[in-house]
């Protein structure tokens, strides 16, 4: 025996996904899967940056040789950062690169 109610039983009928839906689901899909190829790249940097400098310290802590792979690691980091979380070009930007092209390559 279920412990469901009628109330929390699925809807029989649903309504078509229409296509601005689909799309929109498409959408939503690639951006969270965006985020959590994000936070892996976070954690893969945090860690091995972290191993860096536990081997750093272990072997004398002299020149601080850790900061090359910080610096070059954390530049790529930053772009992947602002690729994820910058907003999307808005309906005018759109429309003024399309005029853009338009008056470029007739």
């Amino acid at each position: 025996m279920t412990d469901q109610h009628p109330q929390d039983a699925p809807s029989p009928w649903q309504p078509p996904e229409t296509l601005a839906d689909r799309e929109l689901r498409q959408r939503a899909i690639k951006r969270l899967k965006d985020k959590r190829d994000l936070k892996a790249h976070i954690l893969a940097y945090v860690t091995v940056n972290l191993l860096l400098v536990g081997i750093w310290a272990a072997t004398g802590a002299g020149f601080f040789w850790p900061v090359f792979p910080l610096l070059g690691w954390g530049i790529g980091l930053a772009f992947h950062i602002w690729d994820v979380v910058s907003p999307e070009p808005g309906p005018r930007e759109i429309e003024a690169e399309m005029e853009r092209l338009r008056t470029r390559h007739p």
